[in-house]
């Protein structure tokens, strides 16, 4: 029997976006979750619950919106070291994976997350284009946790796009 799915962590992204012009090949959807300021344009991720930081905007009207999909890799790095608590290791023992500042295009701000399993620093160069797909952060006895997680475009094959929510 398949376990429940579940956002490890809540009200950050959606698995069912209204915008559909990219799904990821082979992957479930997935947006993740910002405010926009009404009055100035930012945008903010995580989302913004108490006022717009936008300056000279504080007390706008802020407005929940789906982020792009769609991004440039701007930086990224290995996770040689497991992080310490509260992170949760999907494996044990920990196995290293890469993380990835990526820059979304509409918006023109920077969302770090982990890229797929199966993505090394060797295949990752700054400037390639990057999506979001869903991913399991963790599980236990109950259920998946699944979080957003950033795939080089080139890498959306049917056959990658499978492994990519794991």
């Amino acid at each position: 029997m398949a376990k429940e799915r579940r956002p490890a962590v809540e009200g950050w992204f959606t698995l069912d976006p209204t915008d559909r012009t990219h799904e990821p090949t082979g992957a479930e959807p997935i947006a993740l979750i910002g405010t926009r300021c009404s009055d100035s344009g930012t945008y903010f991720f995580p989302p913004e619950r108490v006022m717009s930081r936008a300056p000279g905007y504080a007390g706008s009207e802020l407005v929940d919106v789906e982020l792009s999909t769609i991004g440039r890799l701007w930086s990224y790095t290995d996770a040689q070291y497991q992080p310490p608590e509260p992170f949760v290791a999907a494996s044990d023992p920990y196995e290293p994976f890469c993380l990835a500042a990526v820059e979304l295009d509409k918006e023109k701000m920077v969302v770090l997350g982990q890229i797929v399993p199966g993505i090394s620093v060797d295949d990752l160069k700054v400037g390639m284009e990057m999506e979001l797909v869903p991913g399991v952060l963790y599980e236990d006895d109950e259920a998946e946790y699944i979080v957003w997680k950033w795939r080089p475009v080139a890498a959306g094959s049917t056959e990658s796009a499978k492994e990519s929510v794991r």
